[in-house]
């Protein structure tokens, strides 16, 4: 049994502790932004500014999991095929999961301007593939990918458009099922401005649970992955329903204490899980954020103890910060001062 597996029955059963908290990394970023998503390879062949390989972004996934900490690695399929190749997953329980759609508001690719428009559906994966097996060294053998993936969905507020992701979100239901392939959902805040600031975080509480109410069991995602708006948005929904579990996104790069605030405050209200992807893979040392993430979701550091830690970290590896610790050590996002 994969240790995500462990801390959701715990949870379900309502015998949540903090070392149940779940961490994911979200190596997806070549589903979204593509090549430049996945970072800079910083130091390497005398060239600090040119992007990392895929081979050198899929050699840093598979350091996260042999770190064995984060319970879900997510990736695209492309990448978790070369990872299952090489027996990546094999000895950690570490759980497997894919990007199972990829709507046009994470399109943020250099010059483009998709995301500028109200979110529309679109999936490539197909998921009869990821269960049917991408391919092993041997030949002409096959082996199932996973049986998890997350499934992205923006409202916007636009009747059509949101119309249009509920009825993609329903085909998509159906796949599953006959695919018998679980799921977990990520809701982020609406790309356009048609909902106003201040009823938007109700709003997305408001569309999550009426998406969900005409579920049954069998339908539900396992979990949920919302943009963290707060403490007071947070416990609204984390209270509501507690077979419903939450979990919140990353969001941007920040300091590394937004990171570590971030796991800190989303535990305190409410939520079970964290799915970071910019926070954890253009860190300068990906391991000992992950590392610490679990210290302060375990509540053996506080968010400005981490930090330091990360920092002493960084000087002992002979590793440059991108910030003195002062400044490191701010809370930058204004959602995280609201706690």
């Amino acid at each position: 049994m994969f240790r995500l597996d462990e801390k959701l029955a715990r949870i379900r059963a309502g015998a949540y502790r903090r070392t149940d908290f779940i961490i994911a990394d979200a190596k997806d970023p070549d589903m979204g932004p593509g090549l430049h998503g996945v970072g800079k390879a910083a130091g390497q062949g005398g060239n600090p500014g040119r992007l990392r390989t895929r081979g050198e972004f899929i050699d840093s996934i598979a350091a996260v999991i042999r770190q064995d900490i984060v319970d879900i690695m997510l990736t695209s399929v492309s990448n978790l095929e070369r990872l299952v190749a090489r027996d990546a997953f094999a000895d950690s329980k570490v759980k497997p999961a894919i990007r199972a759609n990829d709507t046009t508001d994470i399109w943020v690719g250099r010059g483009a301007k998709y995301s500028a428009s109200p979110s529309r559906p679109f999936r490539t994966a197909s998921l009869s593939r990821v269960r049917s097996g991408g391919s092993t060294p041997q030949p002409n053998s096959r082996v199932a990918l996973t049986d998890l993936g997350l499934y992205s969905i923006t409202f916007t507020g636009d009747l059509d458009w949101d119309l249009a992701s509920l009825e993609a979100f329903a085909d998509f239901r159906a796949d599953a099922l006959a695919n018998d392939f679980r799921y977990f959902l990520e809701v982020f805040n609406p790309n356009v401005a048609f909902v106003g600031a201040e009823d938007m975080p109700h709003f997305v509480n408001d569309a999550i649970v009426r998406c969900l109410a005409g579920l049954t069991e069998a339908e539900r995602p396992r979990f949920l992955k919302i943009a963290y708006n707060g403490p007071r948005a947070l416990d609204e929904l984390a209270s509501f329903d507690p077979s419903l579990i939450v979990g919140v996104l990353g969001g941007g790069a920040g300091t590394t204490r937004d990171c570590f605030e971030l796991i800190c405050q989303a535990e305190k209200y409410g939520a079970r899980i964290a799915l970071f992807g910019r926070k954890i893979n253009l860190a300068e040392s990906p391991l000992d954020v992950v590392k610490l993430m679990r210290a302060v979701a375990d509540g053996a550091l506080s968010p400005v103890e981490a930090v330091k830690a990360y920092h002493d970290a960084l000087r002992r590896q002979g590793l440059a910060s991108r910030r003195d610790l002062a400044a490191d050590s701010e809370i930058t996002e204004a959602p995280l001062r609201m706690g």
